[in-house]
């Protein structure tokens, strides 16, 4: 199978410790960390993902806010920079240890962080990165360590 996930969550998932917007939300997206760590591949859409999928049926999901089309905009680009390759809806991803790890160091560093600014979880995410990223849901990838 394969995750879809929309740009911006490709830097939320580096910092996912459980939290969220509630029991169903928390529930899917446990086990689409899951799924990212037995080495499911990913592939980038436009708009709302499998991890938006449990808020859609509130009567106005935040999931479709120009805010948040932006921050995908942003999280896109520097996500493409990072890894020198187009990060667009269509585009396969392989989120493979060196991968994560490269991300991560990014995201600590301040380079894909473009995408955060205006974000409730900012806060949570700058604290689980400036810890070395301890409980992250997302740790092995295909058996290796990050």
């Amino acid at each position: 199978m394969t995750i879809r996930l929309r740009p911006h969550h490709l830097l939320c998932l580096l910092t996912y410790v459980g939290k969220g917007y509630g029991p169903a939300f928390t529930a899917n997206y446990d086990g689409i960390a899951e799924r990212l760590c037995l080495g499911e591949d990913i592939l980038v859409v436009s708009g709302p993902d499998d991890i938006c999928a449990p808020l859609l049926s509130e009567p106005e999901p935040h999931c479709w806010a120009e805010s948040v089309v932006e921050r995908d905009r942003l999280a896109a680009r520097d996500v493409a920079d990072l890894l020198a390759r187009p990060i667009g809806s269509g585009i396969r991803l392989d989120l493979d240890a060196s991968t994560l790890a490269r991300m991560r160091e990014a995201f600590s560093a301040g380079l894909t962080r473009n995408a955060c600014l205006g974000c409730e979880w900012a806060g949570l995410c700058s604290q689980v990165a400036a810890g070395g990223y301890p409980d992250t849901r997302v740790q092995r990838i295909n058996g290796s360590n990050p």
